[in-house]
């Protein structure tokens, strides 16, 4: 028997076994990796749900999990893929702790944002839902992850802020409190009688169910200005009816006032002539 065609025979039964073993290994990666990302998907998505069967559960915490319980599927799943590969995991654990060092100092930044996110999951600066500015930009919070911070402006634009620069910068929580004041200033000319002003712009804010008794509505002269006498007005209301209140009551005084003929004065301008 002619060695030279046994050895080839042999060599193309090994290689052939090799492709299948190979190609097995490559569709089941596949598979795995489809399957994994659903699970990952479902489960993600199943604890976000999680407070629309239970009131009791904060919808800032199931979203902050979901990020975590995704990531760690994630996780296990790439695990998976490798070791199918015949990578060992003993080895796998042992390269990455050797390169551990490395990876921190590459991703620093995305480290401080995943340890900015457990700070603000931990403090609660902001929950899901509130009104906030964070890093210079306002909006409802939609989303809280282990990377970022999802905004929802009130004209509908989405803004990702780093958990880290979210937690290193100013926040301002407008909806931490159930109540705010709604400061207005209003200006009525000179030649109007000062307490009759105040009573009309009491009577306009008393008139409206949002304005609340306590605290109590403040109106007084804040100053005089060069055209006009300008007064203040701080009404405490809910949070909630902080900028329906706003808009409505800058109408309502201007048809107070013209109902009871006070003058909203227009600047005024003094020209001087001298004669040469």
């Amino acid at each position: 028997m002619d060695t030279s065609a046994f050895d080839l025979q042999r060599a193309q039964e090994y290689l052939t076994t090799i492709g299948l073993q190979m190609a097995m290994n490559v569709a089941m990666a596949a598979i795995i990796l489809i399957v994994g990302f659903m699970i990952a998907g479902a489960i993600g998505r199943t604890i976000r749900s999680i407070p629309d069967r239970n009131p009791k559960m904060d919808r800032t915490l199931a979203s902050f999990f979901a990020s975590i319980a995704k990531y760690l599927v994630l996780a296990i799943v790439i695990i998976a893929v490798l070791t199918r590969f015949g990578v060992q995991t003993t080895s796998m654990v042992a390269v990455l702790g050797a390169a551990s060092l490395a990876i921190g100092l590459a991703l620093q930044g995305t480290l401080s944002n995943v340890a900015a996110g457990v700070m603000i999951i931990f403090f609660r600066p902001y929950k899901i839902g509130d009104y906030v500015e964070v890093a210079g930009v306002s909006g409802s919070v939609k989303d809280i992850t282990l990377f970022y911070t999802e905004l929802n402006t009130p004209d509908n634009r989405q803004i990702i802020i780093p958990n880290g620069q979210s937690w290193g910068d100013v926040i301002t929580n407008y909806s931490a409190f159930p109540t705010r004041r709604c400061d207005f200033v209003f200006s009525a000319g000179y030649g109007d009688d000062i307490e009759k002003v105040i009573g009309v712009l009491r009577a306009t804010f008393e008139a409206d169910s949002r304005v609340m008794a306590e605290p109590a509505l403040f109106v007084e002269v804040k100053a005089h200005g060069a055209s006009s006498v300008d007064y203040v007005v701080r009404a405490w209301c809910k949070a909630s009816d902080y900028w329906d209140l706003h808009f409505d009551m800058n109408k309502k005084v201007k048809i107070a006032f013209d109902v009871n003929e006070i003058e909203i004065p227009y600047p005024h301008q003094v020209e001087i002539q001298k004669q040469g």
